[in-house]
């Protein structure tokens, strides 16, 4: 899924989180930092949210279960991934996939699984704890390759 294809995704959903949430559209749109008005475009689907709209709606409002399965993540991982660039470090822990991914490959160390909604990418180790996510199916396989190597080779200088 790329940025503009989630902006639209969102955009359709926002009327749906604000009754989720309970908020009137006055509430909704101070939350948000933009007009009813604007609120009310957006709603109606005339107008696209804003990429700061969607990225303030989906940190407020993070455990919306529309937004969860809209992309089958968590929200604000999820705008992480699309707005920067990504590192191979520890990120935090997950359910293992358990909801919403499938396994692509599994290695004595690392897992590489694919959202099944969203259709974006992620490294785990066996402790369900997030690597890496792309959107790029090779990389994804590339980084999970170069993450075994790396276990490996220090698995092998603590022996």
């Amino acid at each position: 899924m790329q940025k503009s294809e989630f902006l639209g995704q969102v955009s359709r959903k926002i009327k749906l989180i604000r009754i989720e949430s309970q908020h009137s559209q006055e509430e909704m749109a101070n939350l948000l930092g933009i007009s009813k008005k604007t609120l009310i475009q957006i709603e109606k689907e005339r107008n696209e949210a804003s990429w700061s709209t969607v990225v303030t709606l989906c940190a407020l409002f993070n455990e919306s279960e529309v937004l969860i399965h809209l992309i089958g993540d968590d929200p604000v991982e999820f705008v992480k991934l699309i707005a920067t660039e990504n590192t191979y470090e520890p990120k935090e822990k997950t359910l293992g996939g358990r909801v919403f991914w499938h396994a692509i490959t599994e290695g004595p160390h690392f897992i590489l699984q694919q959202n099944i909604i969203s259709g974006h990418y992620r490294v785990i180790d066996l402790n369900h704890v997030r690597w890496y996510s792309t959107f790029d199916a090779e990389d994804a396989e590339q980084v999970r390759l170069k993450l075994e190597l790396h276990r490996e080779v220090s698995d092998d200088t603590k022996a």
